[in-house]
């Protein structure tokens, strides 16, 4: 085995089995950012990770996908961190009509 398998954890140990986290559905562009005293909490892993990804406001598609995550794991890693108020997540209520019309432009261009 490679190092990179060695360390490969699988994603329902990350969530310990869960599909969804106790909190609200977490789209994909909310931003996460860490709470200010999150740094000193004793977090492991992928946990303490994510917190410090965040330290600067991180979508939760980004953070998945610099830890390595699916997203649906990164929604359920994040719903705990909140809960457990280790970082705050910003949702836009509404997309803009610019953001649509720049998402529609690059499907297109597919």
């Amino acid at each position: 085995m490679t190092g990179d398998a060695d360390a490969f954890v699988r994603p329902f140990m990350v969530t310990g089995g869960r599909t969804r986290s106790a909190g609200a559905e977490l789209r994909v562009e909310a931003l996460v950012v860490a709470a200010p005293d999150a740094s000193a909490a004793s977090l492991r892993f992928e946990r303490a990770a994510a917190v410090r990804l965040c330290v600067t406001p991180t979508s939760v598609a980004e953070l998945g996908a610099r830890l390595g995550l699916p997203l649906g794991v990164a929604r359920v890693l994040v719903g705990d961190l909140v809960a457990e108020g280790h970082v705050r997540v910003h949702q836009a209520s509404e997309l803009s009509i610019e953001l649509l019309e720049r998402i529609r432009d690059r499907v297109r261009a597919l």
